[in-house]
This record gives C-alpha cells, sequence and structure tokens, in this order.
C-alpha cells in the first residue's frame, strides 16, 4: 500500500458531479419558500446620511422587511463586526473604527450595504429598494496612501491604521552604513479583485429555536461563533454548513454584513431567506486583494553577500480593518521577509492608511505573495545594479542544505531545504542555456523576449490542529468528518485516498463529510495552505486511536494477548489466530456483537512546526514594441512539496496559481475616479486571463520531505500565486531594460508598456 507522499495521480471523484452540473452550490438549494433578500448600497464612496425615508418601500408588493442599523439595534443585534488590531512601534495600539454591519450615520465606500430589502422575489425585493429615499452628503473621497485627508474614522483623524515593524532596526542600520554596495528599489503591488467563479450567497432558516445558516465560505467554526454572538444565541443554537464552493481564495474567509442580515430576517419573519450576490456587487463589496506600495533595500559586501534587508511597506485597508486582519498580515511578511537567503539583519516597517474603498483581504493585504514579490523584485534590480547574473546572486546568498534547521532574522525556523538543487532543477527544465538564442530570434523579428527568476519560500500558516472523525456504516461504507473546507482543491480525492493508503479502506467506500458545525465540533477551514497538512495529521491521530481501539477487542476474538496484535495498514494480525480482518470487517464483527463504541472514533492533533514550500518559478515573455502587447511565452516551475499525497492535484493547483498570478502581472488591475467610484466593476473592464494569455506550464517536483511533520508534507494550495508575480514582472523588465526601462510596474497591459517604451529616455533617467 502506497504510504504519505508516494501516492498516485488520482483523478478527482468530485469532478464527475461537478463536470455533469450535479453540484450543490449555495444558489442551487435552500429551504422550499425562501424568502429572497436584495441589498440597497451606497452609491458614494463618502458621506454622511441625512435621510433614510422606507414608508414606500415597505408597502410595496411582496415585502416582508426591510433591515437597516436601527432595526438591528432596536432588536438587540450587536452590529459591530469583528477586527483585529495592530500594535503600532510605539507600543500603543493602532486604530479600531467600529464598522457597523450596516451603515449607521456614513458610508464610506461604494457598495457598503445600508438596508436589506426582504421579498417574495427577487424583482419584487429590487423594485422596492429603488423606492427607498436616501439622501446622502458627499464628503471628499480619500484615496492616497499618506497622511491627512478627509477624515474616514474619527479614532483615526490622520487615516493612519497603524505604524508597525518588526526585526532589528539599529542592526539593520548599522549594516547599511558598512554596507559595500546598497540597492533600492520601490515598487508597486495593484489592487486585484478575488472573482471566484460563485459569487458569494447564503441562506438562513429559524425554526423557533434554533438557527441554520448555509452559506458559501471557507469554514464554519469562525461563522458560528459570531452569529451565536452577534444574536445573542448560545452555540447549539447555531447550525451553520457550507454546501460546495465555487472558489474562496481567501476572499470568502470571513463574514460579511449580508450574512447577518439574512439570519435577522429569517429570525424575525420565522421563514427561510436567501441571498445571492451577482457578479457587480460582489466586484464593489467583496474584499479585494493587493494594494500596497514597498520600497526595498538590499546592502551587500564586496563578494555580493546579503548582509541586510528592509522594506518599508504603505499598505491600503480600504474602509475598515479586516476581520482576519493586520496581524496576520504582518506575520505573514515576516516569515518570508528573508526568502531563502542567508541575510542577518532585517527590519519591516509597514504603515497601514484608511480609503474610501472595499476591505482589503487580509490574505492579501501584506502576505506572502506581497513579500515575495517585493524581495525578488529588489534581488533581481541588485543583480543589474551589481553586474551579476541574477541566477548566480541568488545561488550566492542561499541557506545551505547543510544549515539546516536555520533560525531566519525574524526568528522563524526552518526545518529543511536545498534550494541549489531546486534551481539548477529549473535551469535544466527551463532550457536556460537557449534562452540566448530564443532572444535572438526574436529581435531579428523585431520583438523583445525577457526571462524572470523568481524564488519563493513561504509557510503552512492558519490554525496548526485539526479534528477527525471516522464513522462505519451498516451498508460497509465509512464517513470521514474532517474540519478543513474545500473550495474546489480536491479535498474529497485527497483526504479518501489518505484514509484508504493507511487503513487499507476502500477508495470508493471512503464518504467525505465537510462544512457541518453539528457533525464535527472544531475546524480550522481552509486558508494559509493548511488544509491537507493539517488534516492528513489529523487522521493520522484518528486512525491511530481506531487502531487502539479495536485492538483489545480483536485480541478477545482472537484468543490471543493484546500486545500481539498488530495492524499492518490493511489487516489486524496476531501470532497464533487465522483471523485477519480489515477495519471494515473489524467493525462488521463489532456491531454483531453490540459494540457501537468500536463504530465511531474521533481525533484532534497539532502539527509539532511549520513546513516551508519553496521553488522555482521562470517565466519568458515577448514583448511587442509596436503594440505594447506582453505574451507569456515559457512558464516552467520547479517545486519542493515535500511528499505528495497526489501529485495530479498539487499540479493543478500550481497551474492556478501561476493563472492567477499571471492575471494580476498582464491584465487584472483594480481603478477607482477621484471620487472612489469604482471604474471596473465588470468583466468588460477588469480583465481576467484568458486561455491564449496563459501558456503550457512545466512542472517538476523536487522533494525534500519537511521534518515538522510526520507525513513530510509542505502545503501547495498558494505557491502558483507566491512565484509567478515576480518572475512575470522580471522578465518584463528584462525584455524592456536594454530600450532604456528601468521601473515597470505590474499591470503589464498594452496601454502601459507602449507608454514606458515610447517614454524610455525619461525611464532610463530614474
Amino acid at each position: 500500500m502506497e504510504k504519505f507522499g508516494k501516492g498516485q495521480p488520482v483523478t478527482r471523484r468530485e469532478d464527475v458531479r461537478f463536470l455533469t452540473g450535479q453540484g450543490h452550490y449555495v444558489d442551487d438549494g435552500g429551504p422550499a419558500g425562501s424568502l429572497i433578500a436584495f441589498v440597497l448600497r451606497s452609491q458614494v464612496a463618502h458621506g454622511v446620511i441625512t435621510a433614510l425615508a422606507m414608508d414606500d418601500a415597505r408597502s410595496a408588493k411582496g415585502v416582508h422587511l426591510i433591515v437597516t442599523a436601527q432595526t438591528l439595534l432596536q432588536a438587540g443585534v450587536e452590529i459591530a463586526m469583528d477586527s483585529n488590531v495592530v500594535t503600532n512601534r510605539d507600543g500603543s495600539e493602532g486604530a479600531a473604527p467600529l464598522r457597523p454591519v450596516l451603515a449607521q450615520d456614513r458610508v464610506r465606500f461604494v457598495g457598503e450595504p445600508v438596508a436589506v430589502v426582504i421579498a417574495e422575489t427577487l424583482d419584487q425585493a429590487r423594485d422596492a429598494a429603488e423606492l427607498i429615499h436616501i439622501e446622502i452628503d458627499d464628503l471628499p473621497a480619500k484615496l492616497d496612501l499618506c497622511d491627512g485627508g478627509e477624515t474616514i474614522h474619527d479614532v483615526a483623524p490622520d487615516n493612519r491604521a497603524f505604524d508597525w515593524g518588526m526585526g532589528d532596526e539599529a542592526a539593520t542600520r548599522a549594516a547599511f552604513d558598512e554596507a559595500a554596495h546598497t540597492v533600492s528599489l520601490q515598487v508597486a503591488d495593484n489592487r486585484v479583485i478575488a472573482n471566484a467563479m460563485e459569487p458569494r450567497g447564503c441562506h438562513a432558516d429559524w425554526d423557533g429555536a434554533r438557527l441554520h445558516f448555509a452559506f458559501g465560505g471557507q469554514g464554519v467554526w469562525g461563522m458560528k461563533d459570531r452569529l451565536a454572538k452577534a444574536f445573542q444565541l448560545e452555540p447549539a443554537q447555531v447550525h451553520v454548513t457550507i454546501p460546495d464552493v465555487g472558489g474562496g481564495f481567501g476572499m470568502k474567509a470571513m463574514p460579511y454584513p449580508e450574512y447577518y442580515a439574512v439570519a435577522h430576517a429569517a429570525r424575525v419573519l420565522g421563514r427561510p431567506v436567501r441571498w445571492m450576490s451577482d457578479r457587480g456587487e460582489a466586484m464593489q463589496s467583496d474584499n479585494a486583494g493587493r494594494d500596497l506600495t514597498s520600497r526595498a533595500e538590499l546592502a551587500f559586501d564586496e563578494t555580493g553577500r546579503i548582509t541586510a534587508y528592509r522594506v518599508h511597506s504603505r499598505i491600503n485597508l480600504g474602509a475598515y480593518n479586516g476581520l482576519m486582519g493586520q496581524p496576520i498580515q504582518t506575520q505573514l511578511f515576516s516569515r518570508v521577509l528573508t526568502g531563502c537567503y542567508d541575510v542577518q539583519a532585517v527590519w519591516m516597517q509597514a504603515e497601514g492608511f484608511y480609503t474610501n474603498t472595499t476591505q482589503v483581504d487580509a490574505y492579501r493585504g501584506a502576505g506572502r505573495p506581497e513579500a515575495i514579490y517585493v524581495l525578488e523584485r529588489a534581488m533581481d534590480r541588485a543583480a543589474r545594479e551589481l553586474d551579476i547574473d541574477p541566477w548566480r546572486l541568488r545561488q550566492r546568498n542561499f541557506i545551505p542544505a547543510d544549515r539546516f534547521p536555520y533560525t531566519s532574522a525574524t526568528g522563524e525556523t526552518y526545518d529543511v531545504g536545498d534550494f541549489h538543487a531546486v534551481l539548477s532543477e529549473a535551469a535544466k527544465r527551463a532550457d536556460r542555456a537557449g534562452f540566448a538564442a530564443r532572444r535572438a530570434a526574436d529581435a531579428a523579428r523585431g520583438l523583445l523576449r525577457g526571462q524572470g527568476l523568481c524564488y519563493y519560500i513561504e509557510s503552512i500558516l492558519g490554525d496548526p490542529s485539526e479534528g477527525a472523525k471516522v464513522a462505519f456504516h451498516e451498508d460497509g461504507t465509512v464517513s470521514i468528518y474532517v474540519g478543513t473546507q474545500s473550495n474546489g482543491q480536491g479535498h474529497e480525492t485527497v483526504y479518501a485516498r489518505f484514509l484508504s493508503d493507511q487503513t487499507g479502506i476502500p477508495q470508493d467506500r471512503i464518504r467525505v463529510v465537510q462544512g457541518d458545525s453539528d457533525l464535527i465540533q472544531q475546524g480550522g477551514g481552509t486558508g494559509g495552505s493548511r488544509s491537507v497538512t493539517t488534516q492528513s495529521h489529523a487522521t493520522l491521530a484518528v486512525v491511530g486511536t481506531m487502531v487502539a481501539a479495536f485492538t483489545p477487542y480483536l485480541a478477545e476474538r482472537m484468543g490471543v494477548e493484546i500486545a500481539d496484535v498488530a495492524f499492518d495498514g490493511e489487516t489486524f494480525r496476531a501470532p497464533g489466530s487465522n483471523l485477519t480482518p480489515t477495519l471494515i470487517e473489524a467493525a462488521d464483527m463489532a456491531r454483531a456483537d453490540g459494540r457501537s463504541d468500536l463504530l465511531q472514533h474521533e481525533a484532534r492533533a497539532t502539527l509539532p512546526g511549520r513546513s516551508f514550500p519553496n521553488g522555482a518559478h521562470v517565466a519568458e515573455v515577448v514583448v511587442d514594441p509596436d503594440t505594447g502587447v506582453v505574451r507569456v511565452d515559457r512558464y516552467t516551475v520547479v517545486d519542493d512539496f515535500g511528499n505528495m499525497i497526489n501529485p495530479l492535484l498539487a499540479q493543478g493547483q500550481v497551474h492556478g496559481g501561476v493563472a492567477q498570478g499571471i492575471g494580476q502581472a498582464i491584465t487584472e488591475h483594480v481603478v477607482y475616479d477621484a471620487d472612489g467610484q469604482l471604474l471596473t466593476a465588470s468583466f468588460m473592464d477588469y480583465a481576467l486571463p484568458r486561455a491564449d494569455d496563459v501558456p503550457m506550464i512545466g512542472f517538476t517536483s523536487c522533494p525534500v520531505p519537511s521534518t515538522a511533520n510526520p507525513m513530510g508534507m509542505k502545503g501547495c494550495g498558494e505557491a502558483g500565486t507566491v512565484g509567478s508575480m515576480a518572475a512575470v514582472a522580471n522578465a518584463v523588465q528584462d525584455a524592456l531594460w536594454d530600450c532604456g526601462v528601468r521601473q515597470a510596474d505590474m499591470p503589464f497591459t498594452p496601454m502601459r508598456v507602449w507608454d514606458l517604451l515610447k517614454n524610455e529616455p525619461a525611464a532610463a533617467d530614474q
């Protein structure tokens, strides 16, 4: 039986229902007779609500209820949404403004929910919303990332949310003072919209004593806790479920205002209520991503070794603090701040600012992709200014394989790694030796070719503990209940395969159950590339629990001593007995003997340490200088994910992440006008990558098994995006460098690239 990371590439079992229209998403169901919710949103970015008259809307056909901040307060609902706060560099607490479920006295971004209309049909709810008379006295919009401007929150009079720092500032400054060479680069990480295939949605039902809430999210337990808190309910009175989810990307990890309003309406009316976002309002109201500007500085000695690194980031939080918040953002940044490089002095400073735009997603405010993007862009610039090969510069500064475990300058301990081996494999797979010939051939056709490298490292984050429960059924099937939540990654296949590998239970007899707070009491959901590693660790724990529970029972049945019974991964055996039951057969025996206690087993486990996936991304782009069009022509990935259960699914995760990174680098960009109006609020204006924007992607595994968990695994969910943005950006910069362009920032749209080339003398002077 194949174990741990030696699994074979198995296609996804859930794809059968997904590809034949048998998936069950939020909008596919819901209780019969559900009322429909429609959200009235602010049409201005910043202003004071001076009038909100709803008499005409309340009397409109089909309307049952209109929910506002005032009606929630009158019902005793807690309207303050949770958020996290950062401790500033001086030890004071960062700003903690109230974010109400529905706008109370002021609106702070276009799309902020003001009222929710509940009616028999969507058309009736939408028509009634148009009858609501709302007056807003406009205030100036604040959009830039600096102090000053119109105050958005009284608790942040200069619009500064926090000023956070990590590292040894004095040691870093001393290293820069003594450096033989220093390099500085300021880069912008453009704002993007996390466009999941399925927009957000929910439905709620109240039976008089208990709330059932279903939504498309990334975990049920956080939502359960917050609903109980908002409505002053006991946890047992709240049941949260998640059906199939068509993509999350961190954006669906936290609760949103609409969820509370829908739950309240269901309680008040005693009827089920449903809400589903459309694409336009999703673009306005979903948490966006990235949107920060960073200045990275590197200090080198005379041999080209990095002695210190510092970065100063200015982060757009949007109108409010994130629930999963800035502490996570800044910690994410710090854990990969030094990348794979042997750096002894590091300092990071991050300043957060409020603007009149929708909130920035916690996982994309200053996390792993952003940190790697800044560092690897700076490394590429350093190679040019020091006149050294960019590959060689990275190799010179890698943490050597014999230095692990290695404690970074920010206190993170990397358990294992062989960065030289991974990079060498990437050079072969990308045919680095043939790049000069490809560039010359393109030049002969009047085209510009560039090659970009990114070496990334990330870490498994989120809750390191997870639970699993296994139940044996009378029909010979087995259910495994998991605390993570698939958003389309293939968990049903991976978890069934892993349990099968450890127990010998046929994979087709295993059913994976997720997203139900009644069926498993605790879980961490999905996010931060944690799911497979943490859940597999919990599965190992529950397998151990099962074996330990069955062993005394089977010893009695076999007529042997307990110590003589052993489980070989498929069957129980003991010297002197001809009984060799599988787990399913043992469960059938226990059922026949009335031992129902042996038919269900549960365990929790905590990872002993983080694992650190890493790898090399090599992109080659071709630029048409006459049109500014950038085409990604070749793309190679060599990853160290440690042991993998299913290499095929890992490769799919990488492909999806690379496509997302290419989208941000080439096509995607959120644009607001001076009044805070979102100008890219449809797919006519916001360009997701198309099939012809993404090349064939080469993927090679170069595993160094982790020592931080017994499976030797390293997460891979976000790795594609972490590496791809810098790889593509560096490739574009490489293509434009000889034309005099010294500063090229994403997105590399035709107009932007054409303009850079047109104005290359000015660019060369930067």
